[in-house]
C-alpha cells in the first residue's frame, strides 16, 4: 500500500498567491488553502498538516502571529514564512516567537517553493522517526543509538545548500546562487575566503548539489602537512614506502566518480602543485614510489585562505594550476561583511548546542543581538560559535542576555556604522590626550553596565565610582540602556 502524500497548509489571503502555491506543489503533496489565520486554524484542527507556509502580510493576524499560535497547539509541524522584510531583528524575534524553520523571499521562485517544502517535510518526518527511535532506545543496545546519529549526520549533510543559513538582503545570496550554477557544472572550482567562513560547508554543498551527489565525498585540509605525507594521502603509495609494506590508496583514487575537496590550497610545495595541475588537467596521477600512471575521475574543489593571485604573481604558485582551478572562483565574505546573518547564525548555533548539551534556551535578547551584529569576528563563523557556547554554558534562562557576552565583543560599541574598533588606534592616532582617554572610557562604562544588566550600583563599585559620579559620566557621554528599563540602582542598598 502506497504512503500517503505529505498534506501542506498555504496561508494567504491572495488567490492568485494561493494558486501559483498550489501549482507548485501540487504534483507531490496534499495541498490545503486558507485566506487567513482564523479559516488555516480551523484546517489544522480537521487535517493531519506535516507544512505550513504563510505569508507575512495578511488582514487580522500577521503570519508570525499565526505562526506562534501553532507553535503552541502543533509544534511538530514545520513553519515556513514567506517574507519582504529583512530587518534581521525582526527576523530574529520572528524565530524566538515562531520558530521558524526558514524563511522565502518574494519573489519565490516554484522550484524554491518545491525544495522547502520537500525539507520541511523531510524535517517532520525524521522528528516522528527521532521520537520513534528515542522510544526503543530505553530498551536496545547501544547500536541503535549509533542508528539514530547516522540519521541525523545524514540529514545534516545531505541538505546541500539548504544548510547555508542567511538573511533575505544577505551578500552570501549572490554567492549560493553562483555557486548553485558551478555545482550543475562539471568543472573545477576554487573557493577563495578568510579561515573560518565556511569553505567546506559551500564545498560540501555543492557536492550535493552536482549530478555526483551519489558519489563519495573526499576532503583533505593540506595546512601543516608534509609534502611527502600530504602526496601519500592523495595518491597513495605503493608496496615499501610506507612501514608495514603494503599499498595505500589515496583519495584521488577513492573520491572516483565522486568530489575531492582541498582545503588549504596556498600551502602547497612546487612538486605537489605539479601533481595537482597533472590531476587537473589529464585526470592522471602517480602513487608514490610507483611509475605507472592511474587515471580518476573526480571533481576538485579547492580551497584557499589566501590571495592565490598575488602569490602567483610573486612567483609562488604555479600560473597554470590557479588557471585550471579557477574556472569558477567563489569569494566567501567574511562574517564582519554579513551583519544582517549573525542573528540567524547565532540562533542556529544555540538550538543545535542546546540539543546536544540537554540545556533548554529560546533565543536572544534584543540588546545581545545588538552586540553581536555589530562585532568584527575575525574568527568568523568558528568564534561565534564559541561565543555562543560560553554564552549557553553560563546562561540562568532560555533567553541568553547580553551580559553573558565576552567583554572584548561588549566593549565594541553597538552603532549603526557597526563595530567601534577605534581603541587600538586610539593609541597611535593624534588629538588631545582627554580626547583619546575619554573614548576608552565610554567603552568600560559600556561594558561594565552590560556586565552587570545595567545595575548602576554594582557598576560603579567595581569601578571605583560613586553613584553620583557614574551618573555624572554617564550623561555626559550620553550613555543609556539600550533596552529603556530603569536601573535598580537601590538593589544592593
Amino acid at each position: 500500500m502506497p504512503s500517503p502524500r505529505p498534506a501542506v497548509l498555504l496561508v494567504d489571503d491572495e488567490p492568485h498567491s494561493l494558486s501559483a502555491m498550489r501549482m507548485a506543489l501540487e504534483d507531490e503533496f496534499d495541498c490545503l488553502t486558507a485566506g487567513d489565520a482564523d479559516a488555516a486554524l480551523r484546517l489544522m484542527e480537521e487535517e493531519w498538516v506535516q507544512v505550513v507556509i504563510c505569508d507575512q502580510r495578511m488582514p487580522g493576524k500577521t503570519g508570525v502571529e499565526f505562526l506562534t499560535d501553532l507553535r503552541d497547539r502543533w509544534p511538530d509541524t514545520v513553519r515556513l514564512l514567506i517574507t519582504g522584510y529583512t530587518d534581521p531583528g525582526a527576523m530574529a524575534q520572528a524565530i524566538n516567537a515562531a520558530g521558524i524553520q526558514q524563511f522565502l523571499t518574494k519573489p519565490w521562485h516554484p522550484d524554491q517553493l518545491l525544495m522547502a517544502a520537500r525539507n520541511g517535510a523531510r524535517l517532520f518526518q525524521l522528528a516522528r522517526e527521532n521520537e520513534r527511535m528515542a522510544l526503543e532506545m530505553r530498551f536496545l543496545a547501544s547500536t541503535a543509538q549509533t542508528k539514530l546519529e547516522k540519521r541525523r549526520a545524514a540529514l545534516r549533510e545531505g541538505m546541500g545548500f539548504e544548510t547555508l543559513l542567511r538573511a533575505p538582503a544577505s551578500p552570501m545570496n549572490a554567492l549560493i546562487e553562483a555557486a548553485r550554477h558551478y555545482a550543475s557544472f562539471d568543472v573545477p572550482v576554487l573557493i577563495v575566503g578568510e579561515p573560518g567562513t565556511g569553505k567546506a560547508r559551500l564545498a560540501r554543498a555543492m557536492h550535493f548539489g552536482s549530478l555526483r551527489s551519489d558519489k563519495p565525498f573526499h576532503a583533505l585540509n593540506l595546512a601543516g602537512m608534509p609534502e611527502e605525507l600530504a602526496a601519500i594521502e592523495l595518491f597513495g603509495a605503493k608496496r615499501g614506502v610506507l612501514p608495514g609494506g603494503v599499498n595505500r590508496i589515496g583519495l584521488a583514487q577513492k573520491a572516483d566518480r565522486g568530489t575531492l575537496f582541498l582545503a588549504g590550497l596556498e600551502h602547497a610545495g612546487p612538486a605537489l602543485q605539479l601533481a595537482l595541475w597533472r590531476l587537473v588537467e589529464e585526470g592522471s596521477f602517480s602513487p608514490v614510489g610507483g611509475q605507472e600512471v592511474l587515471t580518476t575521475n573526480l571533481r576538485l574543489i579547492a580551497a584557499s585562505g589566501g590571495e592565490l593571485a598575488r602569490r602567483v604573481a610573486d612567483g609562488a604558485f604555479r600560473p597554470d594550476l590557479y588557471y585550471a582551478l579557477a574556472v569558477g572562483e567563489l569569494a566567501l565574505p567574511p562574517l564582519r561583511a554579513r551583519r544582517g546573518d549573525v542573528a540567524l547564525l547565532a540562533q542556529h548555533f544555540l538550538m543545535d548546542l542546546a540539543a546536544q548539551h540537554g540545556k533548554a534556551a529560546h533565543g536572544f535578547a534584543p540588546a545581545a543581538l545588538e552586540f553581536l551584529e555589530n562585532y568584527d569576528w575575525p574568527g568568523n563563523l568558528r568564534e561565534l560559535a564559541n561565543e555562543v557556547t560560553r554564552m549557553l554554558i553560563f546562561a540562568q534562562s532560555p533567553l541568553l542576555g547580553a551580559e553573558l557576552i565576552s567583554r572584548p565583543i561588549l566593549q565594541a560599541a553597538p552603532h549603526e556604522a557597526g563595530a567601534d574598533r577605534s581603541a587600538e588606534a586610539v593609541l597611535v592616532a593624534d588629538g588631545t590626550l582627554k580626547d583619546r582617554v575619554e573614548l576608552i572610557e565610554m567603552r568600560i562604562l559600556r561594558e561594565t553596565l552590560t556586565r552587570h544588566r545595567w545595575n548602576k550600583s554594582r557598576a560603579a563599585a567595581e569601578l571605583g565610582l560613586s553613584r553620583v559620579g557614574l551618573r555624572a559620566k554617564l550623561d555626559r557621554y550620553g550613555i543609556a540602556d539600550p533596552s529603556g528599563r530603569l536601573a535598580a540602582e537601590e538593589e544592593d542598598d
